[in-house]
């Protein structure tokens, strides 16, 4: 009897100290969560023309913006599960539930800064794999979201669970991608798109939310333990992709099979990069081919 005392006043301490460290997390968290950032940068104009918004569906398509707002803008959940939370696009149109008259300023802090409303940070969205991208290109994007048909369509509001809080304290997941960006860093009016390793290292932004920054790969931040981990597409020749071929790489992204036959994990999105033109393929090649090998 007395050691099932001593044990059940083991199990009461360690339950207080697991409730008071939780209360830290969230309480922590949220105080980084709670950041005001103030971008002064002028507002860019959003097109009319089709060929904006043809160039800006494109962007959607290959920038993923389709893949987490949904095909149609209207939003979508992508992950809901305990203890990660809640990850979802917001719905991007007129309609109800959505953001209501496309306001240039708000779309591009969110865009490119991660920032929402009354420069509140905005919680997973992939403002990294944005930041660098061009006015011209920006303003495309916009305008195809200007362009779209109202969704009505009420999308709950993403959600960090106690373990991405966790692994965001830890400096592991980002959670609020606004804190990685240089929100005051310079953006270039347009970018040359040739088959050349420097529009392919722009190019190649995109895909940092998934494969770091170092494109080394790993477990994609904010996605469940069961989700497959990001390839290393580094030239690594044992670990990365420094032994595939040109052909390789295109079968990838155009087909979705490796060098071995094999399917891709079905999270990558080479659906949505198949679309890619064959000079933004050869350009992100010949980027992907200066990254520096690493395990």
């Amino acid at each position: 009897m007395r050691y099932l005392r001593f044990l059940g006043k083991v199990v009461l301490v360690v339950a207080v100290l697991a409730i008071l460290g939780m209360a830290f997390v969230y309480w922590r968290s949220n105080t980084l969560l709670a950041q005001r950032i103030q971008v002064d940068e002028p507002a860019l104009a959003i097109p009319t023309d089709a060929t904006a918004i043809d160039r800006g569906e494109h962007l959607a398509t290959t920038r993923g913006c389709r893949e987490c707002h949904g095909k149609d803008l209207g939003g979508s959940i992508l992950v809901e599960s305990f203890p990660v939370g809640r990850i979802a696009g917001p719905n991007l149109t007129r309609g109800k539930g959505g953001i209501g008259e496309p306001d240039p300023i708000k779309l591009e802090r969110a865009i490119r800064h991660g920032i929402g409303t009354d420069g509140h940070l905005l919680i997973y969205m992939p403002a990294t794999d944005f930041a660098g991208l061009s006015n011209a290109d920006t303003a495309d994007l916009m305008a195809y979201i200007a362009s779209r048909p109202p969704v009505d369509h009420s999308v709950p509001p993403p959600l960090a669970g106690p373990l991405i809080r966790v692994l965001f304290l830890l400096g592991k997941a980002p959670l609020a991608y606004g804190l990685q960006v240089d929100q005051h860093a310079p953006h270039v009016a347009a970018v040359q798109v040739a088959a050349t390793a420097e529009y392919g290292r722009y190019l190649a932004q995109g895909c940092t939310g998934c494969h770091r920054s170092d494109f080394t790969g790993g477990h994609v931040p904010g996605t469940p333990p069961s989700f497959a981990d990001a390839a290393n597409i580094t030239t690594d020749p044992v670990r990365g992709i420094g032994r595939w071929s040109k052909a390789d790489f295109y079968n990838v992204v155009r087909h979705g099979k490796k060098p071995d036959g094999k399917d891709v994990d079905a999270f990558m999105p080479w659906r949505a990069l198949r679309t890619m033109s064959d000079t933004e393929l050869d350009a992100l090649w010949a980027y992907l081919r200066t990254v520096p090998g690493k395990g």
